[in-house]
């Protein structure tokens, strides 16, 4: 049996997705046996795949760095996801947009009481004028919400779609019914 090809991305979020992933628990060795996990801050391999199945995106749009990265993984998987709040709505990193990225960069590089104030601008990726959810960038074909969302919803979900089928989160969610 060919293994689908799953991936796991994390852009500007808390990580509390992939913990909800990783709260599948013993689940994890079921689903295991029908996927092979290609990429993910959980495994080692530092360049994103072509050809992955299902990609799951936690976080929000909020640097160059991935905007460069999210559409180079849209090229290369069938079905993207946007997990969480984060990637579905921008959430708490899109808190950044009421006051703008220059307002936050002054705040907290060139605070007072700091030795050395200084903006970094050496391997620090730019921000982005707006902090965005994920499908304002690329096309989403999946949308699971929640601040993080379940490990049970998160299951359902990438069960449904390696098995072909569109996950009905209606009644899953707190946005459902």
């Amino acid at each position: 049996m060919t293994r689908a090809k799953l991936a796991t991305v994390w852009l500007d979020g808390c990580s509390g997705c992939h913990m909800s992933f990783l709260d599948i628990d013993e689940r994890l060795l079921a689903l295991a046996e029908s996927i092979e996990l290609v990429y993910s801050p959980l495994v080692d391999n530092k360049v994103f795949p072509d050809d992955v199945d299902v990609t799951l995106v936690e976080g929000s749009v909020s640097n160059q760095d991935d905007l460069d990265k999210i559409r180079h993984i849209r090229q290369r998987t069938r079905l993207l996801v946007s997990l969480g709040d984060c990637a579905v709505m921008g959430n708490v990193p899109a808190l950044r947009n009421t006051i703008g990225g220059d307002a936050v960069l002054r705040r907290v590089y060139l605070a007072p009481d700091l030795t050395n104030p200084a903006i970094p601008t050496a391997g620090v990726p730019s921000l982005l004028p707006e902090v965005l959810p994920v499908h304002r960038v690329v096309k989403v074909d999946v949308f699971i919400p929640g601040c993080p969302p379940s490990a049970e919803v998160i299951f359902y979900a990438v069960g449904e779609l390696l098995a072909g089928r569109q996950p009905d989160l209606t009644d899953k969610t707190r946005f459902g019914a």
